[in-house]
This record gives C-alpha cells, sequence and structure tokens, in this order.
C-alpha cells in the first residue's frame, strides 16, 4: 500500500481536511493532494510529524502491509468460520478486529468479514448483541470508500438492512445513492421505506413501475432469443420462445395487441395463410385497446399519457400498409380474405 493511500486513510478517519493537514505540516493543500494521489511523496522530515498528526506510528506509515491477494483474503474468511464454531463470538470478534487493523485498507476482508460477524449474531444467541453494532457499521462504512462498485453496493445493501430493522427509515434512505439509477434494487428498496413509513400509495407506485420496467426487460431478452433462434432457422425454438411471451404479456395484462403481435413474423416464416391473416385481423381490432393496460389494475397508481384518436387512426393506417407489403406476404398474393383486409383499409382511408 503507497504512503499516500496511508495518509488519507487516516486523514479521513480524523475527520480532517486536506487543507487542515497541510495548515499543521506547514505545507499547501495542493502538496497533501500529491502525496495521497502518488504523485509525490512527503519530505523524509515531515514523516515523524505525519505519523504524530494521524496518531499512527512512522512504521505504520512507511511499513504498511501490501494488499492481501484473493486467496490470503478467502484464507481469513474460512478461519472466521472455523473459529466462529469453535470459539465464543466475543473472542472471534476481538480476533477479527485485529486482523481488520492490521490490514485496514483492504475493503473486500472488511466487508466480508463484518459480513459473517454480522449474520452470526442474527441467527445464532450472541450475549449483548447489539454492543457490536457500532463496530459492524464502521466496517461497512468503510467498505462504502471502495473503488469496486459490488463492495460499496453490497455494503450499502448490508447498512440500509441494519438501519430497516432499527426502523431508522430517512438514515436507511441515504445509502441508497450507491445504488445506480438503473438498478431496480434502488427503487425496490425506496418502495419499502414508503411501505414501511407508511406512505402506501407511494409504495404501490414504486413496486408496479418495477413490474412495468420488469415487463419491458424481460419482454427485450424474449426477443432477442427469438431473434437468435430464428437466425439458426430454429423454429421450434423460435415458436416456443413466442409462445413464452404471449404467456407473459397475458400475465402482466399488456393487451391482446401484445399478446398476437409477437406471432407474426412465425407465422409468415411458416407461410401459414390462415395463421397470418388471423395474426393480421387481431392485430388491427385490437390497436384501439394498445394501451389497455392503463386500465389494469396492476398499474393503478402509475399515470400514464393519454393516447389520443388520431395516433390509434395512424397506427392503424401504418400498420395496413405494412400489411401491403407482397415481398413480405407474397404467399397470400392470391387469399381473397387478404385482398379484402387491404381493400377494407383503403376504403376507411378514403
Amino acid at each position: 500500500m503507497q504512503i499516500g493511500c496511508v495518509i488519507r486513510e487516516y486523514r479521513k478517519r480524523k475527520n480532517l481536511t486536506q487543507e487542515e493537514v497541510a495548515n499543521r505540516l506547514g505545507v499547501t493543500a495542493p502538496a497533501v493532494n500529491k502525496w495521497e494521489n502518488g504523485v509525490s511523496y512527503p519530505d523524509i522530515t515531515l514523516l515523524a510529524p505525519i505519523a504524530r498528526l494521524l496518531d499512527i506510528t512512522t512504521d505504520r506509515l512507511l511499513s504498511f502491509q501490501k494488499e492481501l491477494t484473493d486467496e490470503e483474503i478467502q484464507e481469513f474468511v474460512r478461519e472466521t468460520d472455523t473459529r466462529l464454531k469453535e470459539e465464543t463470538f466475543e473472542k472471534v470478534f476481538e480476533w477479527a478486529k485485529g486482523i481488520l487493523e492490521k490490514y485496514p485498507n483492504c475493503e473486500q476482508l472488511i466487508w466480508q468479514i463484518a459480513v459473517i460477524l454480522d449474520a452470526r449474531r442474527m441467527t445464532h444467541a450472541v450475549d449483548d448483541a447489539s454492543k457490536y453494532d457500532d463496530d459492524i457499521n464502521k466496517w461497512y462504512e468503510r467498505a462504502l470508500e471502495s473503488e469496486e462498485e459490488e463492495i460499496r453496493v453490497r455494503a450499502a445493501d448490508s447498512l440500509f438492512g441494519f438501519c430497516l430493522r432499527k426502523e431508522q427509515y430517512e438514515k436507511a434512505e441515504t445509502y441508497l445513492r450507491y445504488y445506480s439509477k438503473q438498478n431496480p434494487e434502488r427503487k425496490r428498496k425506496q418502495a419499502v421505506i414508503y411501505e414501511k413509513s407508511g406512505r402506501i400509495a407511494e409504495a404501490y407506485k414504486a413496486y408496479e413501475e418495477l413490474l412495468f420496467s420488469e415487463y419491458q426487460r424481460i419482454c427485450i431478452l424474449f426477443h432477442n432469443l427469438y431473434m437468435l433462434a430464428m437466425q439458426e432457422q430454429n423454429l421450434e425454438k423460435a415458436r416456443m420462445l413466442v409462445d413464452k411471451n404471449s404467456e407473459l404479456t397475458k400475465v402482466f395484462e399488456m393487451g391482446e395487441y401484445r399478446e398476437v403481435s409477437g406471432r407474426l413474423e412465425l407465422a409468415v416464416a411458416d407461410k401459414d395463410e390462415e395463421e397470418t391473416l388471423d395474426i393480421m385481423e387481431r392485430m388491427l381490432a385490437s390497436i384501439d385497446e394498445i394501451c389497455g393496460f392503463v386500465k389494469s389494475p396492476l398499474y393503478e397508481h402509475m399515470t400514464f399519457r393519454e393516447v389520443n384518436a388520431e395516433f390509434l387512426e395512424n397506427l392503424k393506417r401504418n400498420l395496413r400498409k405494412n400489411f401491403q407489403d407482397e415481398e413480405a406476404f407474397h404467399f397470400l398474393k392470391e387469399n381473397q380474405r387478404w385482398k379484402k383486409l387491404l381493400n377494407d383499409g383503403k376504403k376507411i382511408s378514403d
């Protein structure tokens, strides 16, 4: 571990700014910044003053333990687990605390040891379990500073759970910032806070928005899988995926249009005249209810933009125009039912 990282670690522990450290040492704030970022190193005459200021030894400042390998971290984890089976929780806790003091910058180890000890006191009888709250939560807070997103998010998850159990909902909410806005877990946890704090309507809305977006995501995945199957000309698998997607549409109450439209391409690939025309007619007939999900009780707390009649008419007109594509639907060219469907569209346009 570089000396700059040591200075940054212990400066933060003492709640000092870079400017405060600079003032006490008689240097500039940019100089401290360069130390911490490994751009330059402190003058040798400053080592003792830095150590005194940070309440650490010069040995700790200069000869800091190197980063642990993954194998070494897992060895400590295994030893912690073994000790918990053979020794008292208090004894293992003190041993683990000593290990983490030796490797205070190894966020992976800090987080994993914190999780093991935290879980142990929740699943086994531990005397005065709450007295370990401060230390374990400090370890989680330390892991929040990790450069690895996974460690930050998991530490935030543990702290969120702790605050939730203590009914500290406002504080729990502060940990949501460690989740990206694109992470659905952020919204789900926000919904939990709404629910626990009595904001029921907001909780419903958040859950419903998650449900709605999850449908969109899964639907895209089914479509991507379908396209792969079609590229391989695996019509059997493609048909299975279309059937599954249709069932999904029913479950999420997305309406008949979405339920049947996904079947059209496969019917065309099969050159199945009757099924193709059935799907075309059902699609046209269900366009007026293409946004029928807005009436579903699954999404009753959500607000959707109203779809006007002109938009629906344009959609229907474009759909009929697509159905006129002779290259795509050449196998229907002698089919009177197809001709009637197209002629009906022309009459409506006229």
